[in-house]
């Protein structure tokens, strides 16, 4: 199946998509151009997390894709990048968020041409601005992101997700693969499916940064600020009527580290977090989490509908595009697909 049939069908019923990177010049850019070009019959908003669409890339002063947009399309953007447009953009709405750029603006595209896009780095103004283009009528919202930002592929604000990656990734072919394969892997942890216990957890993440849940479903808040550097705090707290370690915030791998170093009572409780973008873990820690014992769940599911490629890299190689096709599709079950070239799944 093509990618814009395949598309139209995974997102009949979801409003907001979001393009993660998994470095720069992975296609990102490339892919959201290809959907706008694509799509038909739809009223589409576009914004992003933090700056893309400039001429050139800002960090390899290398030339990047420009963002394509048609008439009638509703932009959320900052002033300087309004006033960079190479078309005529009628201003709906101000937001009152400001960026480094500028305040977010939310205009109407009068004529088909390119754009930069400059949207706010922060989520909570981020749910601000797709709730206002969805006010506007937008029926589709697409959103494009910086390098090394997967946080707005979070549930709360995004219903679906494309994963980009490529050579730009790294040089090393296998290793582009092993990253993907392990991203995707974070992406579809299992979700927690105790109505219960989802209720209690999303309590804990409304007041505290870590909580535990106990095997009568009564809960304790543990008084830390960060769950970052906290091994020691949490385990206190742990004993034989703990049921789920709840984590309100980033899970790196030295917390676990720590964890597995100062206590074996991880084995009996389920590690439960909000959602895979705040798992910052290596494959290396997580299976060696699970090897000895220890659960991890999420209480919001990511729904990645697909992964798109590019196996050029701007520095000067290349991969071969049927081989990589070929192994990440012997590892990883999402559709995957080359928009430069050949759009079968």
């Amino acid at each position: 199946m093509d990618f814009i049939s395949y598309f139209l069908e995974k997102v009949e019923h979801q409003k907001i998509v979001s393009i993660i990177g998994l470095a720069k010049n992975v296609s990102k850019t490339t892919t959201l151009n290809y959907l706008i070009s694509n799509l038909k019959d739809f009223r589409l908003g576009l914004t992003s997390i933090g700056r893309d669409g400039e001429k050139y890339d800002v960090i390899t002063e290398l030339p990047k894709p420009r963002i394509f947009v048609k008439k009638d399309t509703i932009i959320a953007t900052a002033q300087n990048s309004f006033e960079a447009a190479e078309i005529k953009m009628e201003l709906l709405k101000t937001t009152g968020i400001n960026t480094p750029l500028g305040e977010i603006l939310i205009l109407k595209a009068l004529e088909e041409g390119l754009i930069e896009l400059a949207g706010p780095s922060i989520n909570k103004n981020l749910l601000v601005v797709c709730s206002e283009l969805k006010k506007l009528g937008c029926d589709l919202i697409l959103i494009d992101g910086a390098f090394d930002r997967r946080s707005y592929a979070t549930p709360l604000i995004s219903d679906a997700t494309i994963l980009s990656t490529g050579a730009s990734v790294s040089e090393n072919m296998q290793d582009v693969i092993d990253i993907t394969t392990h991203a995707i892997n974070l992406f579809n942890i299992e979700v927690e499916k105790d109505s219960t216990i989802l209720k209690i957890a999303k309590d804990i993440f409304q007041s505290a940064k870590v909580g535990i849940i106990n095997k009568n479903n009564s809960k304790n808040l543990i008084e830390i600020s960060t769950s970052l550097d906290s091994a020691s705090d949490i385990i206190e707290h742990l004993d034989n009527d703990s049921k789920y370690l709840v984590i309100n915030g980033a899970v790196t791998d030295k917390l676990l580290e720590d964890i597995m170093r100062l206590t074996e009572k991880f084995k009996d409780v389920i590690t439960l977090v909000e959602d895979a973008t705040k798992l910052f873990l290596s494959k290396s820690v997580i299976m060696k989490f699970q090897k000895k014992g220890g659960s991890l769940k999420v209480v919001n599911p990511i729904n990645i509908i697909a992964v798109t490629i590019n196996p050029t890299s701007p520095y000067g190689y290349k991969f071969n595009k049927d081989n990589f096709l070929r192994l990440l599709r012997e590892k990883i079950d999402t559709p995957i697909y080359d928009l430069g070239g050949d759009n079968e799944n």
